[in-house]
């Protein structure tokens, strides 16, 4: 067979999204801080797009469209600004209706200002580390070696590769690496440097002055057994009473597995809640934070620059279309507030009862039963609801939180599967610590409280809560 290339040409149908229809996809997705880089992106993309500081700031829209009649095609726009001047006064009522009184922009502007400005960089656990070793008068070859120590130690403080490695990668002799490394593990904090959890234990029991033979030699031979609370089996081996390796076992967990951890340069998440839902007047009712989102309106400049005759049509046409982005955008942001809105009375007017008891009172939700009342896609819900949350008197909780498939109870009545689990975990939380209660065990409660869930349920739902077996669980 001969193999070559060459150019075809066929015609096929493929579903793309337009540019516009991805911005409206990703104001819906994005949560509100988030959202608020977004607005900021197209305010420095865009000229015609303004920011509205105050509301007494809010030039009036020029009514007169007479002259715009009366132009050739190229200046046909007068539908585009009379939608334009209708949504300028809309998008103003829609944020002085929903805005919690008082409301005041420059106020929540400053209160952003000083949070961000307040961030400060923290420490690394490598910074940290190379701090120290500047006071050790070490020679600069000593020190290079040092530093290619330290820098082979990852974030939870253990050594990825060992001297020998590393002198055969560099050439340096290891029994340098070797002398190095001793320094390094005397160094803040305690356990750092080490080889394996083991090693970090041990280091640590080191430093303390801990002289016990038998913690040294459970840390050596049981740290999986020690895991697994299996006390018995490390009695008989170390020929130690079980009630002493209970001791042992509580105080080698108050040591740290992990060093490196107060260091951690793990990126920290803030997130601002979409709406709040309160008591006012005896009555629940939905609050929505739209004070934190931009105000946005057209620039009065570029509405007259489109009607300027001495404007150059090539001008007038990127202005135009400009405008027209800024005009979608604002839509976009309305109907994600709009849609959100809507989200949060739906999730109150079947979730009520749990504003008021607590998980207790949570009741079954399915994305399709808020797509079907609201009329949209079930698709269009999960993006809405995406990284949202929404302040509650029961604390601020993800909106996904609120949508759980549903148990039907002996008696007909749903309640949530998050019900179920919160029971689970209580049940647990109250056993006797010498008898744990195994997933059989906890089946039986449940039926006696009108749920028949099955074993491997119960067991799913103990693992959703990080909770061992009760083997593990056990303490003798």
């Amino acid at each position: 067979m001969r193999q070559e290339m060459s150019q075809v040409q066929e015609q096929r149908l493929q579903t793309v999204l337009a540019p516009q229809l991805r911005q409206s996809l990703e104001c819906l997705q994005v949560p509100i801080l988030e959202l608020q880089n977004l607005i900021q992106h197209e305010l420095e993309t865009n000229p015609t797009l303004e920011q509205e500081a105050k509301d007494n700031d809010q030039l009036e829209v020029e009514p007169g469209t007479s002259e715009i009649e009366k132009e050739d095609a190229e200046n046909s726009v007068d539908e585009d600004f009379e939608v334009l001047a209708r949504l300028d006064d809309e998008w103003g009522d829609y944020f002085r209706e929903n805005r919690p009184p008082p409301y005041n922009v420059d106020k929540n502007r400053e209160k952003h200002d000083f949070m961000m400005n307040s961030l400060t960089e923290s420490e690394s656990l490598q910074q940290h580390l190379l701090e120290q070793l500047k006071y050790h008068g070490l020679s600069k070859q000593n020190k290079a070696t040092a530093e290619l120590l330290i820098g082979n130690i990852d974030s939870d403080g253990y050594l990825t590769s060992s001297p020998a490695e590393l002198s055969a990668t560099t050439g340096i002799p290891e029994s340098q690496f070797e002398e190095m490394l001793d320094i390094i593990r005397d160094f803040h904090p305690i356990g750092v440097g080490a080889r394996d959890l083991e090693d970090c234990l041990e280091l640590q029991l080191k430093r303390l002055g801990v002289e016990d033979p038998h913690i040294y030699g459970i840390v050596k031979n049981h740290i999986h057994n020690l895991g697994k609370k299996n006390h018995t089996l490390i009695a008989k081996s170390e020929d130690i009473p079980i009630e002493k390796v209970s001791k042992i076992a509580e105080f080698i967990h108050t040591l740290e597995p992990r060093p490196g951890r107060i260091f951690s340069t793990e990126t920290t998440h803030y997130v601002q809640p979409e709406a709040t839902i309160k008591k006012v007047n005896g009555q629940y009712t939905v609050i929505m934070h739209n004070e934190y989102i931009p105000e946005l309106r057209i620039s009065n400049l570029y509405k007259k620059m489109i009607k300027d005759p001495s404007v150059t049509k090539e001008s007038k046409e990127y202005v135009r279309n400009k405008i027209q982005a800024a005009v979608f955008l604002i839509k976009s942001i309305r109907q994600r507030q709009e849609t959100l809105k809507n989200i949060c009375w739906l999730i109150l007017d079947v979730q009520e009862e749990f504003m008021n008891s607590g998980v207790s009172g949570l009741r079954p939700l399915v994305m399709a039963d808020i797509a079907s009342k609201l009329d949209i896609h079930e698709t269009t819900v999960s993006r809405a609801i995406s990284n949202k949350y929404i302040q509650t008197p029961q604390g601020l909780l993800e909106m996904k939180y609120f949508f759980t498939p549903g148990y039907c109870k002996n008696d007909g009545s749903l309640v949530s599967s998050r019900t179920i689990i919160d029971m689970v975990g209580n049940y647990i939380s109250e056993e006797d610590p010498s008898k744990p209660l195994s997933d059989n065990a906890i089946v039986d409660l449940l039926k006696t409280n009108g749920f028949t869930i099955a074993r491997r349920t119960v067991a799913k739902y103990r693992n959703q809560l990080n909770i061992p077996s009760s083997h593990q669980r056990k303490i003798s």
